[in-house]
């Protein structure tokens, strides 16, 4: 596999720790030119330094995969004749190819950063922070394998980086089947459970033990169907429940009154993120967020590199949330919709601060430097990952952008998604619930946004499937979503998928400048709609360079013995 070719060249120690400096102490890490591992690792400030690459850096490569996966496979964005919408990837799709190295890139500085705590930390570091940094380093690990195995189901086990590497058996090493891959995402998060505070005593966003409670509960939540027919285990469901309940009760975290704010560069570290990738504008590339680049509408920034004017929310999703691009008029009934996605007459105070505001109608058809049209077939541009322009992020975090690289942090696993997953644990098989808490929890979430909404007294698997939906928008999770689904019920997922509409509308920029619609000339394009999902299309293909470096991926998934395995 790539990573396997990259630790032969490369070395354990090199990706362990990379040369920074930054201006957030949360995320120095020690120069390269001064960095040697057998005198690191020496004092408590240095162990933590060590785990801070993992918040950002070999996550990287995995941005264009992360969203595209996330969000144009499920049909939440529409992206031109991307393979990701028509269900047509192949194994040499390089944004697969990059997510793949990335996932295993995070795996082997997890690995590493554990095995140097423990052979090579020196006295004066303490047992509390050496535990407290392997825990952060277990749950990092611990995300990468719940991607991993969602995205290509069975995969290999790489527990320990040297053992491997001694072994010679690098390159043969045989796919674990999901079932074990889950069990050791489990033990990996139960360790971190045991190691990691009650609390992130920095206050700078860093892993505690709720952000393991509530992974975890992700992942009963997602095993709960694997390998089940039509129900889910129960056992699982209650796992969920639990620690899912956890953190509702006992980690003092609360949802934020306004919806937008999270997203904003200000609210970074918030109570409501509990995992979040932490970019930093920095000298380093890869410590950066490029997605305001890649999605951001252009001349958004001063820096022309955004490009994603012309790809969008899909029309399923503006249908999700009561709108359409055929109207002049919003309803705007869910503060998310806008928070979400712009849309022909909206307004965002937020962007543009020293404009006064971005005007999407005035920024795409009639501003300077604008695009001078309504891009996106769609009708709607993405909000969510967008920063603005420099004034903006000078605003926010008190430091500069660059061209496409932002400080915007993207959260991983949010508060309000721990309750989505605690109400669809406590309704399980029964396909609705009037339990108290379940329905606390699911009213907290939808009545945040959704103004004068009455709280619900009972609620359906549907009502949670499609909060979910609404909820994380855009957020790289929504396929995650159909792969669970799919584990016990794939008709439903495939159906689902099938029914969408993933296609554009036809003149909709003449229509928004003139104001006039007829539908010879504004009409929904209808032809690449259905796209090609089969039970195949719930495991992506290994990319052709994992596959050339270790021919056993081709292989069926076997049964590992998960006895061997312990931290």
């Amino acid at each position: 596999m790539k990573l396997f070719n990259i630790f032969r060249n490369i070395g354990l120690a090199s990706l362990v720790l990379g040369g920074f400096s930054s201006c957030e102490d949360f995320l120095d890490r020690p120069t390269e030119d001064s960095y040697v591992v057998d005198g690191f690792y020496q004092t408590d400030e240095q162990c933590r330094q060590a785990v801070n690459a993992i918040y950002n850096s070999p996550w990287y490569d995995f941005q264009r995969g992360f969203f595209k996966i996330g969000e144009v496979l499920p049909g939440n964005y529409y992206m031109g004749s991307s393979p990701y919408l028509t269900f047509t990837i192949n194994s040499t799709d390089e944004d697969l190819v990059n997510m793949s190295a990335s996932l295993w890139s995070v795996n082997a500085y997890c690995n590493g950063v554990i095995e140097n705590i423990d052979l090579k930390s020196g006295p004066g570091v303490s047992e509390e922070v050496k535990r407290n940094v392997k825990g952060e380093a277990l749950v990092w690990k611990a995300m990468s394998y719940f991607y991993l195995v969602r995205c290509f189901g069975g995969v290999p086990i790489i527990h320990n980086n040297s053992s491997d590497i001694a072994s010679g058996g690098y390159n043969s090493l045989y796919r674990a089947k999901p079932e074990n891959v889950y069990e050791y995402i489990i033990m990996t998060l139960e360790k971190a459970i045991e190691w990691l505070p009650e609390s992130d005593i920095t206050k700078n966003g860093r892993i505690d033990k709720y952000t393991a409670y509530g992974l975890l509960s992700k992942v009963y939540l997602t095993k709960s169907g694997l390998n089940q027919n039509e129900s889910r285990n129960a056992d699982d469901l209650a796992k969920a429940a639990m620690y899912a309940g956890r953190v509702i009760d006992e980690s003092g975290r609360e949802l934020m009154k306004n919806y937008s704010d999270i997203f904003r560069l200000k609210n970074n570290v918030s109570s409501e993120s509990l995992l979040a990738w932490r970019w930093i504008v920095s000298n380093i590339w890869t410590s950066q967020n490029t997605l305001q680049s890649d999605l951001g509408i252009t001349g958004i920034d001063e820096y022309g590199a955004t490009w994603g004017g012309y790809g969008g929310p899909s029309v399923d999703l503006q249908d999700a949330f009561g709108e359409s691009a055929l109207s002049l008029t919003r309803n705007n009934h869910d503060d998310r919709r806008q928070a979400t996605m712009m849309m022909y007459g909206d307004y965002y105070d937020y962007f543009w601060t020293d404009k006064g505001g971005l005007d999407y109608n005035y920024f795409c058809s009639e501003y300077e430097t604008g695009p001078n049209e309504f891009q996106c077939p769609t009708g709607a541009n993405i909000v969510k990952h967008i920063v603005g322009n420099n004034a903006d992020h000078i605003a926010g975090i008190g430091h500069s952008m660059s061209r496409m690289a932002t400080s915007l942090a993207t959260h991983i696993l949010r508060l309000s998604d721990v309750y989505l997953i605690y109400a669809e644990a406590v309704i399980g098989n029964n396909g609705s619930t009037t339990d108290a808490k379940a329905l606390e929890a699911f009213n907290a979430v939808r009545q945040r946004s959704v103004r004068g909404e009455a709280a619900k007294t009972v609620i359906t698997w549907e009502d949670v499937w499609k909060e979910r939906r609404l909820e994380l928008a855009l957020e790289g999770d929504r396929w995650y979503d159909y792969v669970r689904l799919h584990y016990y019920n794939p008709q439903r997922a495939i159906k689902e998928l099938k029914s969408q509409r993933r296609s554009t509308y036809n003149g909709l920029n003449n229509y928004y400048k003139t104001g006039v619609m007829t539908d010879e000339d504004v009409y929904y394009e209808k032809t690449p709609d259905i796209p090609n999902v089969t039970d195949a299309s719930f495991e992506l293909p290994f990319p052709d360079t994992d596959l050339t470096m270790n021919p056993n991926l081709k292989k069926d998934p076997v049964d590992y013995d998960m006895s061997v395995y312990s931290y």
